[in-house]
């Protein structure tokens, strides 16, 4: 090399930076501080360590024989997708939200927009896995669902006020919320439910179906017509964000009116704004206990790819929050998050992370509002 350039080169090394690392102290946790002896301790949470809960809540063996730890409000995974008309998947839809949910901690949850944290409120909450369903038989599976809600709505409530508890579903395929509604009437009566989705899902069985038989007649467009006719729900219930085609040009419509149901279509948010949408959802189901049911294909594709019946048009994920957190003051008594996918989600995670925000909005609406029995 020519001295010249060897000379230009010298300053280079003698000015790099020297990259030091700190004394290593046991084990490292992001945002905790760990002192000399922490090596014996293992800081919580941790995200990435341990078992993958929905906002690292501790897991509970809530269908177990005898008692067991109690709880206030409890996630139940829901893994079935064998009543989809369309793509499968959604059976892995419990583990995705779980998944997206990690970087949400009970001493890393205070909002934003209210100052508050629900995770550290009144209420317990717990995740109790997955109710075990068999993957052969749709009508054994849903069997299996209902007595898995029967058993752990049947538990012990943490509080001594409030003594049934609330259980978040994570789906699943949509029909799994028929589940759901059989154990809230059981417990809680008649109530009104509050749909998120592009689909209507009050099909008439013959209709979506097929009326080929029973079995196939219940399926993820069906179930609100079948939750009408064993008198689950009321006649002030509301569709919201619908826009997906119908089957007949005016019957599907006249039926949707029969099983007790308003519209709130997908563009009704470019007339009325997000204020609006609430307004007519508090107006509707006034003075009733709600179930809360949101099928993630209420979202556009752009922001909720991983769905089996995706259908473009749809809501933006801070239009959908903004709309959920307006539910404030509602006495809802059970929700779910369904149809999610994660094999149609992209690199990004973004059906999985927004699914998990709609859940910690679910969380927020039922600890603001403890409901008595």
């Amino acid at each position: 090399m020519h001295p010249r350039l060897l000379h230009l080169l010298l300053p280079l090394a003698v000015t790099a930076r020297d990259v030091v690392f700190p004394p290593v102290s046991g084990v490292q946790s992001p945002f905790v501080t760990s002192g000399d002896d922490a090596i014996a301790e293992f800081p919580e949470p941790n995200a990435y360590a341990g078992l993958t809960t929905f906002a690292n809540s501790p897991f509970v063996k809530c269908l177990a024989d005898g008692e067991v730890e109690k709880f206030d409000i409890a996630f139940l995974g829901a893994p079935f997708d064998t009543g989809v008309t369309a793509r499968p998947g959604a059976r892995f839809g419990p583990t995705g939200i779980r998944q997206g949910s990690r970087r949400i901690s009970a001493g890393e949850a205070w909002s934003v927009y209210t100052g508050k944290n629900q995770y550290l409120d009144w209420a317990k909450l717990v995740d109790c896995g997955d109710a075990p369903l068999t993957f052969l038989d749709n009508t054994a599976a849903l069997r299996q669902l209902d007595k898995a809600h029967k058993v752990i709505s049947g538990r012990r409530t943490n509080s001594s006020t409030y003594t049934t508890p609330r259980i978040i579903t994570l789906g699943g395929d949509h029909t799994t919320t028929l589940s759901a509604l059989r154990s809230t009437h059981e417990r809680w009566g008649q109530v009104s439910v509050i749909h998120f989705d592009s689909h209507i899902d009050t099909w008439d069985p013959k209709v979506l179906g097929g009326g080929i038989s029973h079995y196939a007649g219940v399926n993820h467009g069906t179930f609100l017509h079948i939750a009408h006719e064993e008198g689950l729900i009321s006649n002030s219930s509301i569709h919201a964000g619908i826009r997906a085609p119908l089957v007949r040009p005016k019957g599907d419509l006249r039926n949707d009116v029969r099983c007790g149901f308003e519209i709130v279509r997908a563009r009704d948010i470019d007339r009325i704004g997000t204020s609006g949408v609430i307004e007519k959802i508090k107006d509707r189901v006034d003075g009733q206990r709600v179930y809360i049911s949101v099928d993630i294909d209420v979202l556009d594709p752009a922001f909720a790819p991983g769905t089996g019946t995706a259908e473009v048009g749809g809501w933006s994920t801070r239009e959908l929050l903004t709309i959920l957190d307006g539910l404030n003051g509602l006495e809802v008594i059970g929700a779910d998050v369904v149809e999610v996918a994660p094999i149609y989600d992209n690199r990004g995670e973004t059906t999985v992370l927004a699914a998990a925000e709609v859940v910690n909005s679910l969380v927020t609406l039922m600890v603001d509002r403890p409901v008595k029995t």
